[in-house]
């Protein structure tokens, strides 16, 4: 795991995490994966679309989990 990536749920993360924390983590996550710190233009498209499946997968994550002591984050 990318050690840059921090986890976003309570009690580890009090508050709840914004979007910007959620697409950080993806955004790591795609870098790390990849291999690329920033892609080339021919690979920014595929880049782009990555983080952005990532952050939508992250988000319903967290709004789904069921962490005892802490109430339920509702999607949105």
């Amino acid at each position: 795991m990318c050690r840059s990536i921090k986890t976003l749920r309570p009690p580890v993360l009090p508050e709840e995490a914004t979007e910007e924390d959620i697409r950080a983590a993806a955004l790591q996550y795609v870098r790390k994966v990849s291999g690329f710190r920033a892609p080339a233009a021919h690979n920014r498209e595929v880049f782009d679309r990555a983080v952005d499946a990532i952050a939508e997968a992250t988000a319903e994550l967290l709004a789904d989990l069921e962490v005892r002591g802490h109430p339920t984050r509702q999607a949105g």
